[in-house]
């Protein structure tokens, strides 16, 4: 071989005037036109390249991290917004009940998110008629809460007359929450139910009326159910609806439950919704006193699906009647 002299070293390379090129059988030797002369230039040339692709690299790994930065610092505030927004609708809710008579109110409140698209509300009428309202918009997160807010700022539960009021009956009151949702004109298709009722608390007689809301229950003291019934329809859909009433008479140890069917939701497996397991898993508490039977749905709750994977807003109002 005519050119520098060249050597073998002990592992079997080449040495060419100080440096060390690879037997025929390594990879620089499958290179067209790579010599010893010109090996080193090659070596230096793939280097830069590969160091030209490091930097590119490192300037996309430092564009990712200012990106993740900016996208954390807009979550971190949806967050905090989300967070003051659900304090806000818990600050709508009823902070103490109303206690009337022998009538005392007790409630689960669960939100599936933030927000709850889920309203409720209590409130004394006059001296002897407290009102219960529960409401569930269509859907989930803000735009169900903003609109159930509305429903209840447009609830009229009385009407003022000259020297004196007349409580609406509860038919009336749906009716015109159904027209003053129409009348927003709201762009989407956008629905809500609802279920609005009074307890006379001295005759113990209970008046409703529903908007396609899964019907109140009655657990009686002696172990037996009965479901009220009322027909209604959604409200804001159809113009000028009416509302049928239902009625009811409580005893002293009657429960009187109303709830969102976030709660068959939640007691159903799987994507079918099972409108009698949590009937059932009800009935299996009726010998708890209330405030024990709630928290331990909500525990049997938490146990199967957890508070942070909800299917679906859940609301129970419980109106009992002590002895």
């Amino acid at each position: 071989m005519s050119g520098a002299p060249v050597a073998t070293n002990k592992s079997g390379q080449q040495r060419a005037s100080g440096l060390i090129v690879p037997p025929a059988m390594g990879p620089m030797s499958d290179v067209p036109g790579l010599t010893p002369e010109n090996a080193a230039a090659w070596v230096d040339d793939k280097v830069a390249k590969l160091q030209e692709e490091i930097d590119a690299l490192n300037a996309e790994i430092r564009a990712l991290r200012r990106r993740d930065e900016t996208i954390n610092y807009y979550m971190q505030r949806v967050d905090e917004e989300m967070r003051l927004a659900a304090k806000l609708q818990r600050d709508f809710l009823p902070k103490t009940m109303p206690e009337v008579g022998p009538v005392r109110f007790h409630t689960l409140f669960r939100p599936a998110g933030y927000v709850s698209g889920d309203l409720y509300d209590v409130v004394r009428l006059d001296e002897r008629n407290v009102a219960f309202y529960v409401a569930d918009a269509v859907g989930h997160g803000m735009p169900a809460a903003l609109l159930t807010m509305f429903m209840k700022r447009a609830l009229v539960t009385k009407q003022i007359l000259t020297g004196r009021y007349r409580l609406m009956r509860p038919g009336e009151t749906m009716h015109l929450l159904n027209q003053a949702l129409l009348d927003q004109h709201l762009e989407q298709a956008t629905f809500a139910t609802a279920l609005y009722g009074v307890i006379n608390c001295e005759t113990l007689a209970v008046s409703f009326a529903r908007a396609g809301h899964p019907c109140p229950l009655i657990l009686r003291k002696d172990g037996g159910v009965d479901e009220l019934q009322a027909d209604g329809g959604l409200l804001g859909i159809f113009e000028d609806e009416t509302y049928e009433e239902g009625n009811s008479q409580l005893a002293p140890g009657d429960r009187l439950l109303l709830f969102t069917d976030g709660v068959e939701v939640a007691f159903s497996k799987g994507d079918t919704v099972d409108i009698d397991r949590w009937k059932s898993e009800l009935l299996a508490r009726r010998g708890m006193k209330t405030d024990e039977l709630l928290l331990d749905l909500s525990n049997h709750l938490d146990n199967e699906c957890s508070s942070l994977d909800a299917k679906d807003d859940l609301t129970m109002i419980v109106a009992e009647v002590i002895e």
